[in-house]
């Protein structure tokens, strides 16, 4: 895949921290370095006959990534001020995550990528001493990889009230049951740990029903069934998979926060981990402008080059509108949820999280036609960065249940209209 670096927008760090301007002025470096010339030996290995191993490259640019300082930015001063991280804000960290937003798997070296994010906040959040002890070091250290299984081929997950799989106590432990599936992270030889979200009890109220476990793996009864395909990719190693627990038995303490509170955890996860996926997606589609404008600037059709031509120069104008409105919606969100947490900034969550993918699906989507059929093929990694947001259109919820939170927000204003 060709290894043009994103031209992130000049103002990017406007409203960050110095501290977080020098962590970006670090992280740069680090890219053009150390993660642009890596790019297509790494993503070459993840559709090789080894793409279930992890390349010993990434590894060593996660060590490389530690000595420059540059692990663990995803920890914000509010999450756990005890704990190896950047200490930065919300907003500090998406220009972050927009840097690294343009390599598929930067995110992993500075221990930054989905679901090991979201689920270590859920640990240092909602976790135990006892639970901490045992998983966060590993997964801190990036030692270790993670799963978050939620989601099921039976019910219409984005209702999490559908969840059917179940959580029965017996004694001092939880027996789990049930089929899982686009559990991501679950293929990875380093997945050490699986969060399950089951019912304990259907006969509570609705919101009431559902848990959180977690799960060590590997476990007697927890089968890792097959990997799925996101339009023929599969993401290895990481890989999303199909997963079965029959009769898996975990002690009770490994319960996150009490029975019946799993929906209020995955609130709390769907804060500001959830934004995540909205800054890297900032990142993909400033990547891919930049690769539709070079292609523009060399290709000649029609006895003049693509960058004269009108429709194409409309397409590049209207994809740099779209990214900087982008932005500064998530920028909004990201300081909404520094402002108040993630309950106060719900609206501005639901905003970006209908607007990014949106955006960066319709950017990629025009790169990919300036680069005619060459767009298509893994020549270019616009495929896969086209991939990789529409399914963020679905996986972070769908569309349609943001847009509804949205709608049921905005005629709450208009009460006593």
């Amino acid at each position: 895949s060709s290894s043009s670096s994103s031209s992130c927008s000049s103002d990017l760090f406007a409203y960050a921290t110095p501290a977080a301007r020098d962590i970006a002025r670090r992280l740069q470096e680090f890219m053009r370095e150390c993660v642009y010339p890596a790019e297509e030996s790494v993503m070459r290995h993840a559709q090789g006959k080894e793409r279930w191993t992890v390349p010993a490259e990434v590894e060593e640019l996660k060590e490389e990534a530690k000595r420059r300082g540059l692990w663990n930015l995803w920890i914000t001063r509010d999450l756990d001020p005890g704990h190896d991280g950047a200490g930065l804000t919300n907003v500090d960290y998406a220009g972050l995550a927009e840097v690294l937003g343009a390599v598929p798997f930067a995110s992993e070296l500075v221990n930054c990528s989905a679901p090991d994010t979201g689920n270590m906040e859920v640990l240092l959040k909602y976790g135990s001493e006892e639970l901490k002890r045992k998983f966060l070091p590993d997964l801190l250290s990036g030692k270790a990889r993670s799963c978050f299984a939620m989601t099921e081929p039976a019910v219409a997950s984005s209702d999490a009230t559908n969840v059917q799989s179940t959580i029965r106590r017996e004694g001092d432990r939880y027996v789990l049951n049930g089929r899982k599936w686009w559990t991501s992270g679950a293929m990875d030889p380093r997945c050490s740990v699986m969060i399950f979200m089951g019912k304990t009890d259907p006969s509570a109220p609705r919101h009431q029903q559902q848990s959180m476990v977690v799960v060590p793996m590997p476990s007697p009864g927890l089968r890792v069934l097959r990997p799925l395909r996101v339009f023929g990719f599969d993401d290895a190693p990481h890989g999303h998979a199909e997963v079965e627990l029959k009769d898996v038995s975990v002690p009770a303490s490994h319960l996150l926060l009490g029975e019946g509170r799993g929906f209020e955890i995955a609130q709390g996860r769907l804060g500001p981990g959830r934004i995540h996926h909205c800054m890297r997606l900032i990142g993909l589609a400033e990547r891919s402008l930049a690769l539709m404008c070079k292609r523009a600037k060399q290709r000649v059709a029609f006895g003049k080059k693509l960058e004269e031509q009108g429709t194409i120069r409309a397409d590049i104008a209207r994809a740099r509108l779209m990214i900087n409105q982008t932005r500064l919606l998530c920028l909004d969100a990201a300081r909404a949820i520094d402002m108040g947490g993630p309950k106060a900034a719900r609206e501005a969550i639901a905003l970006i999280k209908v607007a990014a993918p949106q955006m960066a699906v319709w950017v990629t989507d025009r790169a990919m036609q300036v680069h005619g059929a060459a767009g298509f093929c893994d020549d270019f990694p616009l495929s896969f960065l086209y991939a990789q947001a529409r399914t963020l259109q679905m996986a972070d919820g769908p569309d349609e249940v943001h847009l509804e939170s949205i709608a049921r927000m905005e005629l709450n204003k208009h009460k006593q209209d």
